[in-house]
């Protein structure tokens, strides 16, 4: 039932993909027009609007691609805003040499189901109707329709050709994805200059995180356990001083030592817990997550599906302290009293929503902060974070990373990290 309803989706899609071909050449022709006119100057004012109008099509078409096919194009640079800058730009005539190719091949491509489904459904639908005022000499494909014999001939004939369309629609949907990609795509060598800086950006975020966290853990020792163990050792100086003399002094020193043992043993128990919660080392990322709504003074309800397997620990403690920041940035800034957080795993990415119902409007501030410490400790594993928050809420982050699943001693990630 479901593989049915799929089918009747694509030939719906393919449908939508011809009429679009047929509109295409209008902004094609507006392209070209500005760049006819860019001699006597007028083109220079038309091209950067024509160009954009072009792109707004082809960016469309990458989006139903990747959404309706599962093929991923890779987005062009963002168009320059000047007609010099917009003749220099290779994505721009990517875009325009697809504008002109895509009703020759593409929308040929997917007119394939439409003519065999339309002219099914005449014979199915039409010709039992039809057929006596046709008269001699009406034909439906192969079979000429004269008599009750051959209008169920071309009946069913036609229901044939609706079933053929309906059942070559996906793959047709498919081709056609494949096809725009050829053509909207950069080239191999773009793709790899993109990957090699994307690696670099996300290997300096990562050096930039781990180098911020080592500040962390030393101001923390230097202010908290450090400055408790020398306190602790001059305080057990002076009890040894007055051992003889006042063992009364004495004894009351070392009382205070030993609280002071204590609260330094503490300051330790955090510090080490801020670098890796045992919980999260001993139990995953499931079980570290409901610890982590239970110690939040909001109401925090978990949902976890996630296979038996562990996941690799870089990628449990990155998702751990994203989720973390989450909670408290619902419990500081959109005034929240209820969040969800559902974590999963399918088809090798680990996807955690975190949706609270605060006044919403969060946004990453490019200058820093706590979701774009986020994403850029999402980066470090090719992961992402996308953010729905309107005004007034409610407010969604969602975060995925590329991620397999295994047991602890064959667990792979996708990424620098």
């Amino acid at each position: 039932m479901g593989r049915a309803r799929g089918a009747w989706t694509a030939l719906g899609r393919c449908q939508r993909h011809s009429l679009d071909a047929l509109v295409l050449p209008l902004y094609g022709g507006l392209v070209v027009g500005a760049l006819l006119l860019l001699p006597v100057g007028l083109g220079l004012l038309l091209l950067p609007s024509a160009a954009a109008a072009l792109r707004g099509r082809s960016d469309r078409q990458r989006a139903r691609a990747a959404r309706w096919s599962g093929v991923a194009v890779s987005p062009p640079e963002p168009l320059p805003r000047t007609a010099r800058a917009v003749l220099g730009d290779a994505g721009f005539w990517r875009d325009l040499r697809w504008a002109w190719c895509e009703p020759l091949t593409g929308g040929l491509l997917v007119a394939v189901p439409l003519a065999l489904f339309w002219y099914g459904v005449f014979g199915a639908l039409v010709q039992p109707f039809v057929w006596r005022l046709l008269g001699d000499g009406n034909w439906y494909a192969f079979v000429p329709v004269g008599s009750p014999a051959t209008m169920l001939a071309a009946l069913l004939l036609g229901l044939g050709f609706v079933a053929a369309g309906v059942v070559l629609a996906p793959w047709t949907l498919a081709a056609h994805a494949h096809w725009s990609g050829r053509l909207l795509a950069p080239p191999y060598t773009t793709e790899l200059v993109r990957r090699i800086d994307h690696l670099t950006g996300t290997r300096a975020d990562a050096l930039d995180v781990q180098a911020a966290e080592l500040q962390r853990i030393e101001r923390d020792l230097h202010d908290g356990a450090q400055a408790r163990l020398v306190a602790l050792g001059m305080t057990l100086e002076e009890a040894t001083r007055l051992l003889d003399s006042d063992p009364a002094a004495a004894r009351a020193l070392l009382v205070e030592v030993r609280a002071a043992s204590e609260r330094a043993l503490q300051d330790l128990r955090e510090l080490v817990h801020g670098i890796l919660p045992p919980v999260l080392a001993d139990r995953g990322l499931g079980d570290a997550v409901r610890s982590l709504a239970l110690d939040s003074f909001l109401d925090v309800h978990v949902d976890v599906a996630l296979p038996t397997g562990r996941l690799p620990a870089a990628v449990e403690s990155a998702a751990y302290f994203a989720v973390a920041e989450l909670l408290a940035n619902a419990a500081k800034h959109s005034g929240a009293r209820e969040v969800r957080v559902a974590l999963g795993h399918r088809d090798g990415v680990l996807r955690i929503g975190v949706t609270d119902d605060g006044r919403g409007g969060a946004a990453a501030s490019p200058d820093g902060g706590g979701l774009a410490g986020v994403r850029r400790r999402l980066r470090a594993f090719d992961g992402t974070l996308a953010l729905d928050s309107p005004p007034g809420g409610p407010t969604l982050a969602t975060l995925e990373i590329p991620c397999a699943s295994s047991s602890p001693k064959t667990s792979s990630c996708s990424g620098t990290g």
